[in-house]
C-alpha cells in the first residue's frame, strides 16, 4: 500500500471514530434524559439562557415538519449512505472531522427515529438540551459542529482530498516547458540526397 494509501485509511478510521463516538454519547445521553428528567418540565442551569427541557421531536429543527417523520428518516438514510460513500476519498483531516461529526449525528437521530415510539420510521427524537431559542441534543450539536468544520475547508480551499484550490489552479495553468518541435531535416542533409541524385 502506498504512503497515500495508508494516509487516506486512517482519514477513513478517524472518520468512522469520530462518528462512533457522537453516536455513544448522544444515545447516553439521552438515556440519561430519559431516566431524570420530566417532560416539559424545564430545568434552568444558566437563568433561561441554557438549561435542560425534554421533549420529542418527531419533526425536523425547530419541530418543523410534525406529522413527516418519515420524510426526514428517509432523509437521514440518504445522507448517511451518502457521506458513507464520499468518504473513501479522504484526503484532508479537517473533512474528516466534518464527515465524522455529520455521520454521527445523523445516525444518532436516525436510531431515534428507527426504534423510539411511536413506530419505526416514525420515531420521535429526544431533545433536552435548552438553549433559550431552541432545544436540541447531543446529535444536533455534532451536525452544527460538521457545517462549522466544512464552513472552514471552504475557506482554506481545502477539497475532500486534501489538495487546495490555489494547488489545482497551480497545475492546470503550469506552462509546458520545452514543447515538442516538428522533426527538420539538416540542410546539409539535403544538399548530400540532391548531389548523390544528380551524380550519372
Amino acid at each position: 500500500m502506498t504512503a497515500a494509501g495508508r494516509t487516506r485509511r486512517k482519514l477513513r478510521l478517524l472518520l468512522w471514530a469520530i462518528a462512533a463516538g457522537v453516536v455513544l454519547v448522544d444515545q447516553a445521553t439521552k438515556q440519561i434524559a430519559l431516566a431524570v428528567l420530566e417532560p416539559q418540565v424545564p430545568v434552568p442551569v444558566i437563568g433561561d439562557l441554557a438549561g435542560f427541557t425534554l421533549i420529542f421531536n418527531d419533526g425536523a429543527a425547530l419541530g418543523m415538519g410534525s406529522g413527516f417523520t418519515w420524510v426526514f428518516t428517509l432523509i437521514a438514510v440518504i445522507a448517511f449512505c451518502a457521506v458513507a460513500w464520499v468518504g473513501r476519498k479522504l484526503g484532508s483531516r479537517t473533512w474528516a472531522w466534518a464527515l465524522g461529526l455529520l455521520l454521527g449525528g445523523l445516525t444518532g437521530n436516525l436510531i431515534d427515529r428507527l426504534v423510539r415510539p411511536p413506530a419505526v420510521f416514525h420515531g420521535a427524537v429526544v431533545d433536552f438540551i435548552d438553549l433559550y431559542f431552541f432545544i436540541c441534543n447531543v446529535a444536533d450539536i455534532a451536525i452544527t459542529g460538521a457545517a462549522c468544520f466544512i464552513i472552514i475547508t471552504q475557506i482554506r480551499g481545502v477539497s475532500l482530498d486534501g489538495t487546495r484550490e490555489s494547488e489545482r489552479a497551480g497545475s492546470a495553468e503550469e506552462p509546458v516547458e520545452n514543447p515538442p518541435r516538428p522533426a527538420e531535416i539538416p540542410p546539409q542533409s539535403a544538399d548530400h540526397d540532391r548531389q548523390e541524385k544528380e551524380t550519372p
